[in-house]
């Protein structure tokens, strides 16, 4: 049984920074792509930031600069490191993963009924 199990969100001034993590459990990353979405209340889950069992990544237009997706293949982690904080990055951040997809990791971002597995979320609050 796969289960995704995320931590580290919490309430932070904008600028500010967080990392959160997700403990995966019923799959190898190998031949798997990890990922980092959220949803904003009203508003439409997106994806954030893609990583492939190489190393590979790819991010949203507005996370590129500020967040980094990792993972450590051994101990099952898949983090995201997120700097500079914005209000408009207020949402619940979800871990994501898709098994073996005969696709790129742009095409899991932006599609989010391709994705496998979902974690419960964590909540991220940017005040101003």
């Amino acid at each position: 049984q796969v289960q995704l199990v995320e931590s580290g969100g919490g309430a932070v001034q904008s600028g500010g920074s967080l990392r959160l993590s997700c403990v995966a459990s019923g799959i190898t990353f190998n031949n798997y792509y990890m990922g980092w979405f959220r949803q904003a209340p009203g508003k439409e889950r997106e994806g954030v930031a893609a990583i492939d069992s190489d190393g590979t990544t790819r991010y949203a237009d507005t996370a590129n600069g500020r967040f980094t997706i990792s993972q450590d293949n051994a101990a099952n982690m898949l983090y995201l490191q997120m700097k500079r904080l914005k209000p408009e990055d207020t949402a619940m951040y979800y871990c994501a993963a898709t098994y073996a997809p005969p696709y790129g990791l742009g095409f899991f971002l932006d599609h989010t009924t391709r994705v496998g597995y979902w974690g419960q979320g964590t909540q991220v609050t940017v005040s101003s």
